[in-house]
């Protein structure tokens, strides 16, 4: 991949617009399949989740590598400061997490229970069941519900900084030649499809992504490892000119392997349990779509998407408010229109243009009030405004 580690990677920044963008049609797609949702639209469509599958099993694995990448931007921007680092991301994370909690997310449970039946109305909710710490009617109060991302993300950034402050430069060092070795080369596909096939479908209990920081055991060595795949990337030229050469072969295989896992879907759609015979098979279709999908799209990043644009700063910047806003607007536009007597595509067009327009309102309106841009994971003084001309590569970040 062709910038030096010490400049900004615009392709990645897309790579993280386009991901988040993604991420709305995807909650909003979830809404109309058999997989269920607490507040339900008008029913279910029965070929929705095969698209969604192209994105499943990837889309998680692809946010934490981007996160990554960014983390070590924001080391040599910290230079390298370890504990520095850790304490910005627990002020650039942990504030608009504790807001989020506490603010954004509660009218998400909220509409779960006045759909089945809960007579009280939100001031009420919120004094009194909001932060309860019990079960009310089929809610568990109070739920993290979308920011799980969040809390996962701040966990394996701390951690990593725990890590890098009590082990010697020298076994860093020497890990970091290892993860060369073992991924800049031939091996840098069929090792990582092997990686995430192991954790996938031998971890003790099973695969677990419940969103759960305490009991996600398979899913923290699956997204934990692909934030470190992200961190490491940042500083290998010798991996970045290896995903160059090796992309379009995994373009390639990340579509076999959606194929495959779609088909399964035809043939056993909505709850309908995959015959025992084929589960291997489909975990293996998915870690290959999992893996191979992540390497492509870092190629194709680096190859057709890297670089600027006048609008690139500002989506960059709207990406973590837009996240922390977009699935609550999601239910609380959901609940009212689904006795509209509307069809599947007026309603996920509905949906997808409130999101869209409610998240961007979101901020816009937190990025002009000083006070609210630390809660909204923004810098606490503006630093740009849309530019006019393309700067050069900003070094450092």
């Amino acid at each position: 991949m062709t910038p030096a580690p010490s400049q900004r990677h615009y392709g990645m920044d897309w790579l993280r617009i386009g991901a988040f963008i993604l991420l709305i049609f995807y909650h909003v797609g979830y809404s109309f399949t058999a997989w269920g949702y607490q507040t339900p639209t008008r029913g279910v469509v029965w070929w929705a989740e095969i698209p969604l599958l192209g994105m499943s099993a990837w889309r998680l694995a692809l946010l934490f590598a981007i996160s990554g990448y960014a983390s070590a931007a924001l080391l040599v921007r910290d230079k390298g400061q370890v504990s520095q680092f850790g304490w910005s991301r627990i002020k650039r994370l942990g504030i608009p997490l504790a807001f989020g909690l506490i603010v954004v997310v509660p009218p998400q449970p909220y509409m779960g229970l006045v759909n089945s039946g809960y007579e009280h109305d939100y001031l009420y909710y919120f004094l009194h069941d909001a932060f309860s710490f019990q079960k009310i009617r089929y809610e568990y109060v109070p739920r993290i519900m979308h920011l799980w991302f969040v809390i996962h993300l701040l966990a394996y950034t701390l951690a990593m900084c725990g890590i890098m402050l009590v082990l010697p430069a020298s076994w860093q060092a020497a890990l970091r030649l290892g993860f060369e070795r073992l991924f800049a080369g031939p091996l840098l596909i069929p090792a990582g499809i092997l990686l995430v096939y192991l954790v996938r479908n031998y971890v003790p209990y099973g695969w677990t992504d419940m969103h759960n920081l305490l009991n996600d055991r398979a899913a923290h060595l699956h997204y934990g490892g692909m934030f470190l795949f992200g961190f490491l990337l940042r500083g290998s030229s010798a991996l970045r000119a290896s995903i160059a050469r090796q992309w379009p072969i995994a373009a390639v295989l990340a579509m076999a392997g959606f194929f495959w896992v779609a088909g399964d879907s035809w043939l056993y759609p909505g709850r309908i349990a995959t015959p025992q015979e084929w589960r291997h098979a489909l975990i293996l279709a998915k870690s290959v779509e999992s893996w191979a999908a992540v390497i492509a799209l870092f190629g194709i990043a680096d190859r057709f998407w890297n670089f600027n644009h006048p609008w690139r700063q500002t989506l960059s910047e709207a990406v973590f408010p837009v996240y922390i806003a977009h699935q609550t607007i999601m239910v609380l536009v959901m609940y009212p229109i689904r006795d509209w007597g509307l069809t599947a595509l007026p309603e996920f067009a509905i949906l997808c243009g409130s999101v869209a327009i409610g998240s961007w309102l979101f901020y816009l309106v937190g990025r002009e009030v000083g006070p609210l841009r630390p809660l909204i994971g923004l810098k606490r003084h503006k630093t740009h405004r849309l530019p006019k001309t393309d700067p050069a590569p900003t070094p450092g970040t």
